[in-house]
This record gives structure tokens, C-alpha cells and sequence, in this order.
């Protein structure tokens, strides 16, 4: 997916690019999440939209739910939501991180005499 470690350091347009795509492809995913926990919200505890969106972005966003579960359904949900959401955290930093990284490290790592 990147070039080669023998391999000019690409300019810094590229990289902006390879950023943008990144980031790109990141906030598709977040929107993705995004609307999955709140269809699940709204399906399993029967939320109005605008609290199944406001549950969903607080859980995503690691800060824990708005509103109390009464069905087992929605615990489940929940839960299971919850737990996604901290390792989709995870891997979307990742995402956006791994040109920087790759970056940094070929940056380090290129040969100056070719």
C-alpha cells in the first residue's frame, strides 16, 4: 500500500493526499457506527431518534449513555455496542495514524545515498 522502504520519501502533497484519504475512509467508517448504534438504540428501547443519535455518539465517543436501558434487549444492545465502540476507537486511530507512522518511520529509515 505504501512504497517501498528503498524508496524516495513521497513529496508532501502526496502525503496530504494520503491523509485526506485516510481521514476519509475514517469518517465514512464513524458514520457508519454512527448510525448502527443509533438504529439499534431506536429498535431495541424504542428512543426517539434524536436521543437513539445522542446515545450512540456519546457511547462512540467513549463518554458512556445518555439514558437508562429498561429492556433486556436494549442491555444487550448496549453492551454489545459499547464494547464495539471501544475497539472500533481503536482501529479508526489506526487508520488515521498509519501514514503518519509510516511516514515518521521511512523518514528515519530511507537510505541518504540513493
Amino acid at each position: 500500500m505504501y512504497e517501498h522502504r528503498r524508496t524516495r520519501v513521497i513529496t508532501q502533497a502526496a502525503f496530504v493526499r494520503r491523509m485526506i484519504r485516510h481521514i476519509s475512509v475514517a469518517f465514512f467508517a464513524i458514520l457508519i457506527a454512527w448510525s448502527l448504534g443509533a438504529w439499534g438504540y431506536h429498535w431495541f428501547e424504542d428512543l426517539p431518534w434524536i436521543d437513539s443519535f445522542l446515545n450512540a455518539a456519546m457511547i462512540l465517543g467513549g463518554m458512556g449513555p445518555v439514558d437508562v436501558m429498561h429492556s433486556y434487549a436494549g442491555k444487550v444492545f448496549a453492551s454489545v455496542y459499547a464494547l464495539f465502540s471501544g475497539i472500533f476507537f481503536i482501529g479508526i486511530t489506526g487508520i488515521v495514524m498509519a501514514p503518519i507512522a509510516h511516514r515518521l518511520l521511512h523518514t528515519l529509515h530511507v537510505d541518504e545515498s540513493e
